[in-house]
């Protein structure tokens, strides 16, 4: 039930639940309890995705402890746990505590789950990010590019897990300035979530943002404020994405007249 209502965005009914459930298996198994080790992991996840991140990481701490205690280091929930607290502490800026986390959790993965298990893809994505955060362009692109090529592979070019991998390896190769490999994997991002989730959700503004970035620094004046005019639309003053559209209008009429363009 809890993670029905999880799913259904329902958070403080489900965090509730979550909470009970957890206090009742402390009582019945004992805190280091295969089940009560994830209930753990649940609540911290649920809190987690609300934002509540200084709840969220004493919670990943004791579960991964608890598993490293009654299960091994490699045991797959102790891997699980290893990578929740490393993405958590990735979140958090924390990244010098975060990398040794991800790369463990990475190895362990690849050894006994194999390279293109869901696990591992997501180990992969996760250090790839992380590297990329710290500027260590050289190490995260191979693995971005093998995140991506696995979640083709074993998810389909459409499943949500690999049109974030798409555009993330779109976004990596633009901030190293190869636009021209970027440009065909920020329209395909695009393209895909404009079909299956329309033109208003987050990921597809986020894609459309991108790509417009991408323009501009291509000099495709034209082209990047089709994209700054479609985030500003009739949105109210304080939308996020009306501000970030306004930006980049600004930054290309700066352009056009360091150009001497005297196009609107």
């Amino acid at each position: 039930m809890a993670g029905l209502l999880w799913d259904q965005g329902k958070y403080d009914e489900a965090e509730l639940l979550q909470r009970e459930a957890l206090e009742a298996k402390r009582r019945t198994l004992g805190d280091e309890h295969p089940d009560t080790l994830t209930s753990i992991n649940n609540l911290g996840g649920l809190l987690q995705e609300q934002g509540k991140h200084a709840e969220a990481e004493p919670l990943y701490r004791e579960a991964l402890e608890g598993s490293r205690r009654k299960l091994g280091d490699e045991h797959p929930d102790t891997l699980i746990s290893i990578n929740n607290l490393g993405l958590l502490l990735y979140i958090q800026g924390k990244h010098a505590e975060a990398e040794p986390l991800l790369r463990e959790s990475l190895e362990g993965n690849r050894r006994k789950l194999g390279d293109e298990h869901p696990s591992t893809l997501t180990s992969i994505h996760g250090l790839g990010g992380l590297l990329w955060k710290q500027g260590k362009y050289a190490e995260a692109e191979p693995l971005v590019r093998e995140s991506l090529e696995g979640c083709r592979r074993k998810l389909g070019d459409e499943h949500p897990s690999t049109l974030a991998s798409i555009h993330n390896l779109g976004i990596l190769l633009r901030d190293q300035g190869k636009l021209d490999e970027a440009e065909p994997l920020l329209r395909e991002s695009l393209e895909v979530r404009r079909r299956k989730l329309g033109d208003a959700r987050p990921e597809t503004l986020t894609s459309a943002f991108n790509l417009g970035i991408l323009f501009l620094h291509q000099g495709k004046l034209d082209e990047a404020e089709k994209f700054a005019r479609e985030l500003i639309g009739e949105r109210p003053e304080t939308d996020i994405w009306r501000v970030r559209g306004k930006k980049l209008l600004d930054d290309i009429a700066k352009d056009r007249k360091k150009k001497g363009d005297k196009s609107p």
